[in-house]
């Protein structure tokens, strides 16, 4: 029994993070002395910090990294990002150059949302960490974090919509300016029965874009056809345009508020009805994803530049973390039209 009491408390003992103070006993040095052989540039006999390099190594020790940051320079190199839902390639394609980026700058993201649907608890949630900053690119998150995080020192970088605030950055693509362009491609073409196939009503961006939308058809001195929401998928895409075409509406010119909805309205349009892209009916898209470009596919649409996007935010966060005073900024990046095989 007293063998077995033995062996449990082993396993236990493996399963728990080995300490400096663990590493400082076996290797008969003081605990200061271990700080100092991971310290870069700290003094110690090299002789000594061999050894407790080495015994370290045998029991598996690394030290708190975390802890050695806050207690040096005072930072912790978490950025925390809230993002929305994954399921929306730009906003996938946007978390992995960000933490590409982040971790070129040798900071740590810590990854929080995932969904449309976030409530302010879970986003709060995370500034229960010494975060250096937080990178907002949840577009439905209430603005009250923003308030949160001024209290708490953190700076706070908005991606993908505006919040204006004093000592808030912001970088978002001109939404309402990138629509006003769709259309005015669509007119170029000789298309006067528009459609809007949008996203998540809730969200910042598809507001903007439906109102780009809506404000260059009656400038034109049009009505829109069709005005309809989906989820940015798609298969949201596929459906609605299904329905609509059901429904008797006959639409010359379609535009969609991202790639995902567009290729699958063409996919409806094509596979379901018959009709023909771009002969019958011309599709502008949003984004201008990878596959956008794919030969199969071919999406004309609008680029929401998501390099420059990325490049802004780690250099606002570099600016802000160096300058914490300096004044917010605030960044419009400018559609670009991507014509290709759609249109």
């Amino acid at each position: 029994m007293e063998q077995e009491l033995t062996m449990e408390q082993e396993r236990k003992a493996r399963s728990r993070r080995i300490t400096a103070e663990q590493v400082a006993n076996a290797a008969g040095v003081s605990r200061s002395a271990v700080s100092r052989a991971f310290t870069v540039g700290a003094y110690l006999d090299k002789g000594k910090r061999t050894e407790i390099l080495k015994v370290a190594q045998e029991l598996g020790y690394r030290p708190n990294a975390l802890a050695a940051g806050l207690q040096g320079e005072g930072r912790s190199n978490l950025v925390a990002i809230v993002t929305g839902s994954l399921a929306n390639h730009y906003d996938g394609d946007v978390l992995s150059l960000l933490v590409r980026g982040l971790n070129v700058m040798g900071k740590w993201p810590v990854i929080v949302g995932g969904s449309e649907d976030m409530s302010e608890a879970e986003v709060l949630n995370v500034l229960a960490y010494p975060l250096d900053a937080l990178i907002l690119r949840g577009g439905s998150v209430d603005e009250s974090v923003m308030i949160h995080c001024s209290k708490l020192n953190v700076p706070l970088i908005v991606s993908g919509r505006v919040m204006r605030s004093e000592g808030v950055d912001c970088v978002c693509c001109d939404n309402r300016r990138g629509a006003e362009i769709a259309v005015s491609e669509l007119l170029k073409k000789g298309r006067t029965r528009l459609g809007y196939i949008g996203g998540s009503e809730h969200l910042s961006s598809d507001q903007e874009r439906k109102a780009g939308f809506e404000f260059a058809v009656r400038r034109a001195g049009l009505l829109p056809e069709a005005i309809v929401q989906a989820d940015y998928s798609h298969e949201g895409g596929y459906r609605l345009l299904s329905e609509l075409i059901q429904s008797g509406c006959e639409l010359d010119g379609l535009f969609c508020a991202n790639d995902a909805m567009a290729l699958g309205a063409i996919a409806a349009a094509r596979c379901e009805f018959g009709i023909s892209v771009p002969a019958d009916l011309s599709v502008i898209g949003f984004d201008d994803l990878a596959m956008a470009a794919w030969p199969e596919f071919g999406l004309s649409t609008m680029r929401n530049d998501m390099e420059k996007t990325v490049s802004h935010i780690l250099r606002m966060l570099g600016e802000r973390l160096s300058a914490p005073e300096k004044q917010g900024e605030m960044v419009l990046i400018e559609p670009e039209f991507i014509f290709r095989n759609t249109h």
